[in-house]
């Protein structure tokens, strides 16, 4: 197991599960202290689902069928767990919680894309 493929994957799990925690009203203004407006709630839903969909494509792609699965609920177990931590202990994290995740899992992408070369 690759830590890079662990660290994409859990990236893309962190980001879209903030991003979902930040399309609900109560979180959104906690965080920004302002409503949220239609088009926002919209646009963090579908890029929460996207970003939850690409960990589970990375997982498969890097880890393969029988393993890449197995990956994904772990990601997404640690992801959930560690996104409901931070909404309850700093409730104002904001765009950092859907930013740094994405940064990450970036960086390791660009990291397998020279490994890979």
């Amino acid at each position: 197991m690759n830590p890079a493929v662990v660290v994409l994957t859990l990236g893309l799990a962190l980001a879209g599960f903030g991003a979902l925690r930040l399309s609900l009203p109560r979180h959104h203004e906690a965080a920004f202290a302002a409503a949220s407006g239609r088009r926002r709630v919209v646009a963090l839903r579908t890029g929460g689902w996207v970003a939850l969909a690409l960990s589970l494509v990375a997982a498969i792609r890097f880890e393969g069928g029988a393993f890449g699965p197995v990956l994904w609920c772990g990601a997404l177990t640690a992801a959930a767990l560690a996104v409901a931590v931070a909404a309850s202990y700093r409730p104002r994290l904001g765009w950092w919680a859907i930013l740094m995740p994405l940064l990450v899992a970036a960086a390791a992408f660009a990291g397998l894309s020279v490994a890979g070369s």
